[in-house]
């Protein structure tokens, strides 16, 4: 089995993300790898985006970084009771998926910002960050432009610029 089609144990993060780089170079992928999904060219993902992911696409989200599907679903901005009709259909719609496609590529950079520690990952996306004029990324991340702002920040941070 390839190391972008394994679940992501989130207690072996580290050695994960290690495996990830020997096979590929980079972590360019590892949102994709969050989701449980193949290796996929863009044309290929946006198509996948525009059918709407499996519901198991955001199970397995969900499972791999370790959050409640709550919170999950309060990032991904699906209200309960439409997240229970989409467990029943078995499908997200289009602009649910491209909303858990931004939520797992904000939290695959913030991973490899925190070198696959996934409860530092966790901790920072959940708490108030003074470079984001006291926004919580998790909350900032629930726009396209407020996920700019935070890959910017991790960007910023992976460079040793702090402001």
């Amino acid at each position: 089995m390839s190391v972008q089609r394994q679940i992501v144990e989130t207690t072996d993060m580290v050695k994960f993300l290690k495996e990830l780089r020997s096979d590929y170079g980079q972590t360019r992928n590892l949102y994709l790898t969050l989701l449980g999904l193949p290796r996929l060219d863009t044309v290929n993902l946006i198509k996948q985006v525009e059918k709407g992911f499996s519901f198991n696409v955001l199970v397995r989200f969900q499972r791999n970084v370790a959050l409640p599907m709550k919170e999950i679903a309060d990032w991904v901005q699906i209200p309960q009771t439409t997240l229970n009709r989409r467990r029943a259909q078995g499908r997200l719609q289009p602009d649910e998926s491209d909303r858990v496609l931004r939520a797992s590529r904000v939290f695959g950079r913030a991973l490899e910002l925190f070198e696959g520690d996934a409860g530092a990952t966790r901790h920072w996306l959940a708490s108030p960050q003074r470079a984001l004029g006291g926004a919580i990324p998790m909350g900032l991340a629930k726009t396209d432009l407020g996920v700019r702002e935070v890959e910017d920040l991790i960007e910023r941070l992976e460079h040793g610029i702090f402001s």
